[in-house]
């Protein structure tokens, strides 16, 4: 942290210009903005002005300095309020305090005052309440100025070598970064823990890192294959953090981010036994001050029913469940079990039962399946039941009326709680991940197979119904809008995921009809939670299914087509990572991390080892080979991200609260910089210029727009990381290891296939 001049306002987002409420707090009231400008419904029936407040926090304050505050403000009739500078946090002494008249036009009041607070916890605020009939705030032009300028925010990056953090696989490819502005090559060596250098040569100049800012060379030192711990890269007389070399260097990484979804699970007490330092009460079952999750009203307009929804993973930082959201993150959950039944390099037993910690273990169920399940409940409660309007879809999603504060427990949380109208969005979803499913666990529960293919076939023809049923962008109170207004893509997965457990032709047809038949179905992000064609392109690759040959052929070679384009973007990176200079946003980390699972599926089609190179490559720069020399992942690494935004792990907070556990990813480096404590910290203030992309990133629990935790991030880190730890203890070629036979009683032959497989059968001469 260094000093840097700045203008000395202290009030971010005070105009409401671009940013919303970005910012500004409420208490007894819910915030909007509109038209540039904050409008605030006051209820009435209120007492004291304190009932209702609007405000900002973390404002420095010192003692013995001149301020001045200015605001523009008006009432939909006379009203007297009262506007503080004050401490945020118990006394709450205010240095500065005035009562102030408003009139129903936009009036501009300025005041001065000496402050009398030294605080890094200050709060400018607007106390509303006392009145006993509702009315209408607006706010505008707030400013306060004076005393010295915030610490502008200056990331400790050092040492310059920068490597994967975790470590590499003993035939697998190591490169680093350095960053140098030195124009030749640079001596390096590789040292073991013990001190020995047992490799040297010289690096690659590759000039100006455009997603940094940075002059880096890079360094390849895969000639390096001894396993061993401790070992460093000393370029320069600098020296990188310590690395392993060993077949298991991802084992423990494959665990942790499964682990993850078992401290995120809604309805359930985590159990200390089982995830040591997380145990909690059970959240939204409906014990007080919680109203719940098993009897969950509609939002009004939208149905005169109440539903059981609990259970499921609270989606990422807040407590609301999202089945789009939820969607994804279940497909790649089953997709990475599916994977251990279609991949040729692939450690058996891995994702098997006894693997996790979770109260299923030992139940002779995959545990990754039982992981899964969980949340699959979750959606098949979303779905409207039988004889209500709209019946089939699925509700968008649930959660709180109104946003609560960090931190704040699941069981905790006041707020009332609403189902949000279906979409045909969240329906397909739905549709897609339960047709999976049913394949998928047929062999371990049939019924729940059944229910689960019902749920699909009802979620799709209610779809089919009612095709235009989009979630609205400004349903954004209480938790997020994920509004989507293309869902062609959701119906081509649905039908791929239909038809692969079916065999039906009803769906190949609507599939063949499709833009995403012979379009790209992978775009230039991969599959995300709005673009989920690739996951029905990457199981129509990979899973056996009454698929033509020509038409499974030309699904491959566009796996492969979207793969070598990520794979070129890693190789002209110095970083390795498979993102240009303008492709980071908002989770950035989830973006290299689904390219990378695409990667590794092409390498699963082709035995072609540049694409196990390419994932193995890009899942460095996750674990610490970037410009800020930090593992995005925590637990993982000498300087780890741990400060992710969430109300459940919010130590940073209160140290009575956990940090996220080992295994969590953060969003990661995002230009966007939407909320105020990145903006604060990163925004040049007398530019307004934000960091180069890779610089764009605070670990810091209040930054939820580069630091915040996702189930659809850590399944994709899931994936990717299970896919790597394949690639250094395996078993070879998958086996076909048991095949089951029997003759019915109609002299018909029953052949029952392990999950994924399919049978092929030669015509021959019958026997004599």
């Amino acid at each position: 942290m260094v000093m840097v001049k700045e203008p000395s306002e202290k009030v971010f987002n005070g105009t409401f210009d671009g940013s919303g409420t970005a910012g500004w707090f409420s208490a007894g009231t819910d915030l909007t903005a509109a038209d540039e400008r904050l409008r605030i419904q006051v209820p009435g029936g209120t007492h004291v002005p304190y009932d209702v407040i609007v405000g900002q926090n973390d404002i420095l304050l010192e003692p013995n300095t001149p301020y001045s505050i200015s605001f523009t403000a008006s009432a939909s009739r006379p009203v007297t309020i009262k506007a503080q500078v004050q401490l945020s946090d118990s006394p709450y002494t205010a240095t500065w305090s005035q009562d102030v008249g408003l009139g129903t036009n936009p009036q501009q009041y300025h005041f001065s005052f000496t402050g009398n607070l030294d605080t890094k916890r200050g709060q400018v605020s607007f106390q509303l309440g006392g009145s006993g009939e509702p009315w209408v705030f607006t706010l505008d032009e707030v400013s306060l100025v004076g005393g010295k300028p915030y610490d502008r925010y200056i990331p400790e990056t050092k040492p310059p070598v920068r490597v994967s953090q975790v470590g590499y696989l003993p035939a697998a490819p190591k490169h680093a970064t350095v960053v140098t502005d030195a124009p030749d090559p640079l001596s390096w060596q590789v040292v073991t823990g013990a001190g020995q250098a047992v490799a040297s040569g010289s690096s690659t100049p590759r000039g100006l890192d455009a997603s940094s800012g940075e002059k880096v060379h890079t360094i390849d030192f895969s000639t390096v294959t001894e396993p061993g711990t401790g070992y460093t890269l000393r370029v320069g007389g600098q020296e990188s953090f310590p690395f392993d070399i060993a077949e298991s260097v991802y084992d423990r990484l494959r665990r942790d981010a499964l682990q993850f979804f078992y401290a995120q699970r809604s309805g359930i007490a985590i159990d200390n036994a089982l995830a040591p330092g997380y145990a909690r009460a059970a959240g939204h079952v409906g014990v007080p001050p919680n109203l719940g999750d098993t009897d969950v009203p509609c939002q009004p307009g939208t149905g005169d029913y109440r539903l059981d929804v609990r259970g499921g993973w609270y989606d990422a930082g807040d407590h609301g469940k999202y089945v789009v959201n939820g969607g994804i993150a279940t497909a790649q959950l089953l997709g990475q079990f599916e994977r251990t039944t279609t991949a040729k390099v692939v450690t058996k037993g891995a994702l098997g039962d006894g693997t996790l910690d979770i109260p299923e273990r030992g139940n002779k169920v995959p545990d990754i399946l039982d992981e899964a399940r969980w949340e699959l409940e979750f959606l098949l409660r979303m779905q409207v039941p039988a004889g209500k309007p709209n019946a089939g879809m699925a509700h968008h999603k649930v959660h709180d009326q109104a946003w609560t504060g960090l931190p704040c427990l699941p069981d905790q949380d006041p707020q009332p709680r609403q189902l949000h109208p279906p979409s045909t969005a969240a329906t397909l979803n739905l549709a897609a991940t339960a047709a999976q499913a049913a394949r998928l666990y047929r062999s371990f529960d049939s019924a729940f197979a059944d229910r689960c293919l019902a749920a699909a076939r009802t979620a799709w023809q209610a779809a089919r119904d009612h095709q235009s049923m989009y979630a609205r962008p400004d349903d954004s109170n209480g938790g997020g809008p994920y509004d989507d207004t293309d869902v062609r893509d959701e119906f081509y997965w649905a039908a791929a995921e239909l038809f692969i457990t079916t065999g039906e032709q009803p769906f190949l047809d609507f599939l063949r009809g499709s833009p995403f038949w012979t379009g790209d179905a992978f775009g230039n992000s991969g599959p995300d939670w709005k673009s989920v064609a690739g996951l029905g392109r990457i199981d129509l690759a990979t899973v056996p299914s009454k698929l033509p040959d020509n038409d499974r052929d030309a699904a491959r070679a566009s796996v492969r087509a979207a793969a070598d384009r990520y794979l070129k973007i890693i190789q002209d990176q110095a970083y390795g990572v498979p993102l240009g200079e303008n492709d980071y946003t908002w989770g950035a980390n989830s973006v290299i991390l689904n390219k990378l699972m695409v990667i590794g599926v092409a390498f699963d089609i082709t035995d072609d080892q540049r694409y196990r190179d390419g994932v193995l490559e890009g899942l460095g720069f996750i674990l610490g080979r970037n410009a800020l020399n930090r593992s995005y992942v925590t637990g993982y690494g000498s300087r780890c991200s741990k400060n992710q935004h969430s109300r459940i792990y919010a130590h940073q907070l209160d140290p009575r609260f956990p940090q996220p556990p080992a295994g969590s990813i953060a969003g990661g480096p995002n230009p966007g910089l939407e909320d105020p404590k990145a903006k604060k910290m990163l925004l040049d203030p007398s530019t307004g210029e934000r960091p180069k992309p890779q610089f764009c990133y605070v670990d810091d629990i209040e930054s939820w727009s580069t630091n915040e935790v996702a189930i659809n991030w850590n399944s994709a880190l899931s994936w990717v990381a299970s896919f790597a730890a394949d690639q250094g203890r395996h078993d070879g070629p998958n086996p076909l290891d048991e095949v089951k036979i029997s003759m019915g009683a109609n002299r018909q032959v029953d052949v029952v296939l392990p999950a994924g497989w399919s049978i092929v059968v030669h015509s021959a001469a019958p026997a004599r």
